[in-house]
């Protein structure tokens, strides 16, 4: 089976049901595969949210999904609603649990309950037999411990939006588990991002949006889209000193790893 045009991208993380995509989100989606973004995997923050991501999900061939609550959101979680995210885990396009994790940077729920949730969707996702989308916040050191805590390596899964230092990345490769890198890797500040992605070997990096939020320079502050990927790979093999087609082929093959994919290589809407 032949491999995608290496125009094609993977977006492993956005959020195309958000409300800045109200007016002309469908359209921006359906204009993807003939701009190059071959697959999409849109992921769930809240309960709402995962009912959006699953439409969008059976409606677009070339759009996945990921389901799961966010830290922030987890106070609206009771075992129902944990219930009604493990029967969702078995819809054929579903290929994550997340996004699930930490965030000690914004008011919301407290610690503790962030924690009983990110544990409960940790074992709901080897429930379910997928990989997990971790969302970590100022929150490197409580991360790794429930991750090694729940043997996660077993789980398999990334680090969506990666912003700790080369040293915390060593524990979270030790894991085994793939980077997210998105937007912020173009900004002239970020230097820690930069030296860790120089660290991270290439066949551990993805690309994502999380758009609308992060978009690359020099569109920061606006509206993201999968359309502006292009830069972020370019400044990525820029860091890893590879081609921008090299970087490409490689985070390819390593979001159809990630997300077990791998019977399905081709590129446009599959």
């Amino acid at each position: 089976m032949h491999g995608p045009d290496f125009t094609d991208i993977f977006d492993t993380h956005a959020h195309y049901n958000d409300e800045a995509f109200q007016e002309d989100g469908q359209e921006l989606l359906a204009s993807l595969p003939g701009q190059g973004i071959a697959r999409v995997v849109n992921v769930g923050a809240s309960l709402a949210s995962c009912r959006q991501s699953l439409e969008l999900a059976r409606r677009w061939p070339h759009v996945y999904c990921a389901l799961g609550v966010h830290p922030s959101e987890c106070g609206e979680l009771n075992q129902e609603g944990l219930d009604w995210l493990r029967r969702q885990c078995q819809e054929e396009k579903c290929v994550a649990v997340g996004e699930i994790g930490l965030d000690y940077h914004w008011e919301g729920p407290g610690r503790e309950v962030q924690k009983e949730w990110f544990v409960r969707q940790l074992r709901l996702a080897r429930e379910c037999g997928l990989p997990v989308v971790i969302h970590s916040r100022d929150a490197a050191c409580d991360t790794a411990d429930i991750l090694r805590g729940e043997k996660a390596g077993e789980i398999g899964g990334v680090i969506h939006c990666y912003s700790y230092s080369r040293e915390m990345a060593r524990e979270f490769l030790n894991m085994g588990f793939y980077f997210g890198i998105g937007g912020v890797v173009t900004f002239r500040n970020a230097r820690k991002l930069k030296e860790a992605v120089e660290y991270i070997p290439l066949d551990r990096l993805v690309l994502e949006t999380d758009c609308p939020y992060l978009a690359p320079e020099p569109w920061r502050g606006k509206r993201n889209s999968s359309l502006y990927l292009p830069l972020v790979a370019a400044a990525a093999a820029a860091i890893k000193g590879v081609s921008q087609e090299e970087l490409l082929r490689a985070v390819w093959e390593n979001s159809l790893k990630l997300y077990r994919m791998e019977n399905l290589r081709a590129g446009r809407g599959i």
